[in-house]
């Protein structure tokens, strides 16, 4: 099977069911930030440190990839073939964010991200996660779109906060906090 098929050379692409639209259309945009965030889960799960959490971050890669799916389909015979979203998904995460919460000191301070590979790369999946979000919601705002993607996608952004606190905690790094610039007195640096 050929991966390319040059139909999308005139900068439409196809959706599930075969309807063609603009690759710059709202939808276009939030399935395939929502994609960009599944392959940073994937970067994340590379990570030694990550592994008590990788089946955790399949289950999470698995229920993006239903979300991408039901967001590239508009065809209501194509929609109903889909598998559904996990009623239980962002209750799932809730628990997980909880097991690895008590695992941490308490949080007293703004994080920065860093400290260690993989707790920033759990950031940059965080931040990615809030733009697929944002892209959901204003998609939802034009063409209502499953309510239980867009709480998923803002509960899994908070997951992705606690990974990289919790990965920063595994590596020694700890939290990387931060400490607000303060105007010198005399006002030279």
């Amino acid at each position: 099977m050929r991966i390319y098929t040059r139909t999308g050379d005139d900068g439409t692409t196809g959706l599930f069911g075969g309807r063609r639209i603009g690759k710059d259309d709202l939808r276009i945009e939030a399935y395939g930030t929502v994609d960009e965030l599944n392959a940073w889960l994937g970067k994340v799960a590379t990570h030694d440190v990550a592994e008590p959490a990788r089946e955790h971050l399949q289950t999470m890669q698995n229920e993006l990839f239903t979300l991408g799916s039901h967001l590239a389909t508009t065809d209501e015979g194509m929609q109903k073939k889909l598998p559904g979203l996990d009623p239980e998904g962002s209750t799932k995460l809730e628990r997980w964010m909880d097991a690895w919460e008590a695992q941490l000191p308490p949080l007293t301070n703004f994080v920065l991200p860093g400290g260690h590979p993989s707790a920033a790369d759990a950031h940059v999946a965080r931040t990615v996660c809030r733009r697929a979000e944002r892209c959901c919601v204003a998609l939802h705002r034009a063409e209502p779109i499953d309510p239980r993607g867009l709480t998923y996608l803002n509960r899994l952004s908070d997951a992705l906060f606690v990974l990289g606190r919790y990965l920063s905690h595994e590596t020694g790094a700890g939290d990387k906090v931060w400490v607000p610039n303060v105007p010198a007195k005399n006002g030279i640096d």
